[in-house]
């Protein structure tokens, strides 16, 4: 990045360039088709690296368990994904701030450093799944994890070092291109297109609801809508260069790779519910090796192989999206600023610590003996923990009127991102509880907690509207518009009812944290 400081500053994509300041209109399909290219990026690559080995193998235990009951799940999270990453994209656009730098100078350094420390964790935990799902993938084909991981972390560090955030996306968007193999894989397994619209539009459970089909529903929500995406796409639109100039066509970049991201996961979930849904009940997967070796047996040694392809291309792209988020955030956390533009030896800190979360997850991931089951508990948990806590964060900082001026949040949009906010804080409550107290019956506590949240949006909404104010008028062309520095920015207005929601989520946090650990430490040490 500093070594351009000279030359105008380019938005410099895989697939064009424009300049960032470039004021000039675009008139006709090609001019904007061109601008769109160039463009896109962040969010299509966001939402891909959310299929990650996580979300491969949530989506492939809902076909094999569930048969195509659970794929009415799928495009409800459309407008979820749209909604909560284009405040995310907005803010990134508008304040030219790291996400992580933003919380600090916004909520102050107690939440600044926590929310970043807390997802350096959680994402360190995702990472070694993403290599376990490495390992898994390439043990189909024979090769050891021993030889696999070391492979992925030295390619994945050699891609992100380029120094060049145009290599480093065109890269990701020739990953992204490898998920068309879905496409010979639907051909070669047939699965019924009829009964794929019938259970996307008929909500229902294939052996009626349970604990474990209400769980596994709220782990296909909860790893699709991950907090590092947050960190991720706000400060990768900040080290794109991004201004509110381009923000509609980063809105399209957002919405193109949220239907992505659902069509692909219900492809996979119609091929293991036609594959293997026959040949076992609702507890029969295991690990996304045994689906893969099962799609090999029953539909054909090409689906095996193609099925296992994909988990080893969503491990690499989870591996290098959630890496380098963890990277924006240490970037956040040391004041450093820095990003992909920068060469090795200008931002060492930076590619520092890009290289040290893939070693040191790398090499959790290869350990003989290695408590996989607990991690995986760890992530999920940890999921639940933050999403609460994040997604209020950004719908705040979308409404704070010195940090968006005219881009705050309207009355619409604020409607329906509380209510996707609440959805989504009883959601993830529901996982974190069951997950710390397993004797917890999941289907009362999930029915109590939405009632709890449906009171609460009948009472709070209509307070909080009324004491909406109307975004500020301002002289200059709103797409001109940028945040100002942000040490002249008067603090966030305080009320009683922030204060309070604050010290909640703290609390919370807190309580929620040391049961975990607990957990942990029962489950280890039993």
């Amino acid at each position: 990045m500093q070594r351009e400081q000279s030359k105008e500053p380019q938005i410099a994509g895989a697939f064009g360039t424009i300049s960032a300041h470039d004021e000039g209109s675009r008139h006709g399909a090609r001019a904007r088709f061109l601008t769109l290219i160039a463009i896109i990026g962040p969010g299509l690559i966001v939402m891909v690296g959310d299929n990650d080995a996580g979300g491969v193998s949530t989506y492939a235990q809902a076909g094999q368990n569930f048969g195509y009951s659970l794929l009415w799940t799928l495009p409800l999270l459309i407008p979820v994904l749209i909604v909560v990453q284009e405040m995310a994209a907005r803010i990134g656009a508008v304040t030219g701030v790291g996400y992580g730098r933003l919380i600090r100078e916004r909520f102050g350094n107690y939440w600044g450093n926590l929310s970043i420390l807390s997802i350096l964790i959680l994402n360190f935990l995702i990472i070694v799944t993403e290599f376990i799902g490495i390992s898994l993938s390439m043990e189909y084909f024979g090769v050891s994890p021993y030889v696999s991981v070391p492979v992925a972390v030295t390619l994945l560090f050699a891609v992100t070092a380029s120094g060049s955030f145009r290599r480093w996306e065109r890269f990701m968007m020739l990953f992204i291109a490898v998920n068309f193999v879905v496409i010979p894989l639907v051909l070669i397994a047939h699965p019924s297109f009829t009964a794929m619209v019938h259970s996307a539009a008929i909500p229902h459970i294939r052996g009626g609801a349970s604990s474990v089909s209400v769980l596994l529903i709220i782990s296909i929500i909860g790893t699709t809508v991950a907090p590092w995406q947050l960190f991720f796409q706000e400060s990768n639109i900040v080290d794109k260069r991004i201004t509110p100039r381009w923000l509609n066509y980063e809105r399209v970049d957002t919405i193109i790779g949220s239907f992505i991201v659902v069509i692909v996961a219900s492809v996979l979930v119609a091929v293991c519910a036609i594959g293997l849904a026959g040949h076992g009940g609702t507890n029969s997967y295991t690990n996304a090796l045994g689906v893969a070796r099962g799609l090999g047996r029953y539909v054909g040694h090409d689906t095996g192989t193609l099925f296992a392809i994909i988990l080893l291309n969503a491990s690499v792209i989870g591996a290098a999206v959630v890496t380098l988020a963890s990277s924006y955030a240490l970037s956040d956390l040391a004041a450093t600023h820095q990003g992909l533009n920068a060469r090795l030896s200008e931002a060492k800190g930076f590619y520092g610590g890009f290289a040290a979360i893939l070693i040191l997850a790398g090499a959790v991931s290869i350990i003989p003996g290695a408590p996989l089951g607990i991690i995986t508990l760890a992530v999920q948990a940890l999921c639940g923990l933050m999403l609460p806590s994040t997604t209020i964060i950004v719908l705040l900082l979308a409404n704070d009127r010195e940090l968006m001026g005219p881009w705050k949040n309207g009355r619409l949009l604020n409607v329906a991102a509380v209510i996707i906010v609440t959805a989504l804080v009883v959601l993830s409550l529901t996982l974190m509880i069951s997950t710390l107290f397993t004797s917890v019956p999941v289907l009362p506590l999930l029915v109590v907690l939405s009632i709890v949240g449906a009171l609460g949006l009948v009472v709070g909404l209509p307070l909080g509207l009324r004491k909406l104010e109307a975004p500020p008028h301002y002289d200059i062309d709103k797409r001109d518009w940028r945040t100002p520095r942000l040490t002249l920015l008067a603090p966030m207005p305080s009320s009683k009812a922030r204060r309070l929601l604050m010290r909640a989520q703290s609390c919370y946090l807190f309580a929620a944290g040391i049961l975990l650990i607990v957990r942990i430490v029962q489950l280890a040490t039993s």
